[in-house]
């Protein structure tokens, strides 16, 4: 078995493409990624709020003061076109076009209208699909400051000075007492997604070095070779496994330091908020009991991968079959970040979900390690029986000689 084992791993270390995808990958994934999301969010959020939106308003005259506020605005200038706008409509159509990047209507004098004891409803028109935008906010905290501007006057021609209008419009401040501390409040927004590179990783780890040992022996003509010598099918799988058990760890050794690295790097020199809030108060022992946690992932998806690259015919066979893995892989990821989706009794026992929903206990600081437990158990046990079925297929004829 161990005979196997030293041949495969030799083999694999000759081959280019394995060390890229175990080694290199993993090194360079996550300082790609910090880099290309930080600049991306960054320079987004940069472009929004330096952009110079256009806009026309219509009834500008009712509310003089506003009118000014947002013609002096360094975000707003006035359309200066052809076009007239004298309705809602004309202003939906104008943004819909492109002739303006908004539109406010203001249906009726402000003043007048809170004399007559009524509410003025003023209309913003915009388009709202982009991620980030900061139009209506700012159109709203400029209604906001004219709009405490005429309800103090009408409060003091009451009779009413500034001191009490305060516990007047608002006698019950209800102040929120958050029981979860930064680490939690964030871990539960970050840590969902770090199983989406984490575990992915651990998987490429198995799948492209079980594609030349399965499907990869065949085509050559090797395969019938290692049947030949005195060693047990059992023995030939399991030190098959082993390769790739040792190959995905290899991966999830590097993934996890390589995580741990140029989360410091950040925290050290970028300027990178969120990854600091986040991960200040991660600790080394978090990031082994993350590496612990993946471990029997890796026992699966290397079960897995085997048992699909020894039925497969061919190296092309085996990469097709490799992509549906990928998928149904993702799937359970994506169940762990569903609302309300937590760490239980229940949920340690689903495969790759439970260990998702640990990662981001982990995150968070609220792990509970009896839970740990039986995901280790779990996962464990469904590696050994996806092994034993591994060995069971291995000694079949029609599916080595397909």
């Amino acid at each position: 078995m161990f005979e196997v084992f030293k041949k495969e791993l030799t083999e694999l270390l000759r081959d280019k493409k394995t060390l890229l995808f175990v080694v290199v990958f993993p090194i360079v994934v996550f300082p790609l990624l910090f880099a290309v999301v930080a600049f991306i969010s960054s320079q987004a959020a940069l472009d929004a709020e330096q952009k110079v939106n256009t806009y026309a308003i219509i009834n500008g005259d009712f509310a003089p003061e506003f009118t000014d506020k947002v013609f002096y605005h360094k975000s707003f200038e006035l359309y200066k076109g052809d076009k007239t706008f004298n309705s809602v409509e004309e202003l939906k159509t104008g943004v819909t076009a492109g002739d303006i990047d908004m539109g406010i209507y203001l249906p009726s004098d402000a003043v007048q209208t809170l004399d007559d004891k009524k509410q003025s409803e003023w209309q913003v028109v915009f388009n709202d699909s982009k991620s980030i935008n900061f139009l209506f906010e700012r159109v709203k905290e400029l209604a906001k400051e004219y709009s405490d501007t005429l309800q103090e006057s009408k409060l003091l021609s009451f009779g009413i000075d500034k001191s009490a209008q305060e516990s007047i419009l608002k006698p019950i401040n209800v102040i929120k007492v958050d029981t979860a501390d930064k680490r939690e409040n964030l871990g539960e927004k970050v840590g969902g997604f770090l199983p989406y590179l984490l575990i992915p990783l651990v998987l490429m780890g198995a799948t492209y070095p079980a594609i030349d040992l399965g499907a990869g022996e065949k085509e050559r003509g090797t395969l019938e070779t290692l049947l030949l010598t005195p060693i047990t099918r059992t023995e030939l799988v399991l030190g098959k496994f082993i390769t790739l058990l040792t190959t995905s760890i290899a991966s999830t050794t590097i993934t996890v330091i390589s995580m741990g690295c140029w989360i410091a790097l950040a925290l050290a020199f970028a300027d990178l908020e969120f990854i600091k809030a986040a991960f200040s108060t991660l600790g080394i022992s978090d990031l082994l009991m993350i590496f612990v946690l993946l471990l029997p992932i890796a026992a699966i998806f290397s079960a897995l991968a085997l048992a699909i690259s020894i039925y497969a015919r061919s190296f092309k066979e085996a990469q097709n079959y490799m992509t549906p893995l990928s998928m149904v892989v993702f799937f359970p990821i994506i169940i762990s970040i569903m609302p309300n989706m937590e760490l239980t009794a229940k949920t340690a026992f689903i495969p790759v979900t439970n260990v998702a929903l640990a990662i981001k206990e982990i995150i968070k600081g609220t792990v509970d390690y009896t839970l740990v437990g039986l995901i280790f158990l779990a996962t464990a046990l469904i590696a050994g029986a996806l092994l034993a079925f591994c060995v069971k297929w291995f000694n079949r004829e029609d599916v080595l000689f397909r």
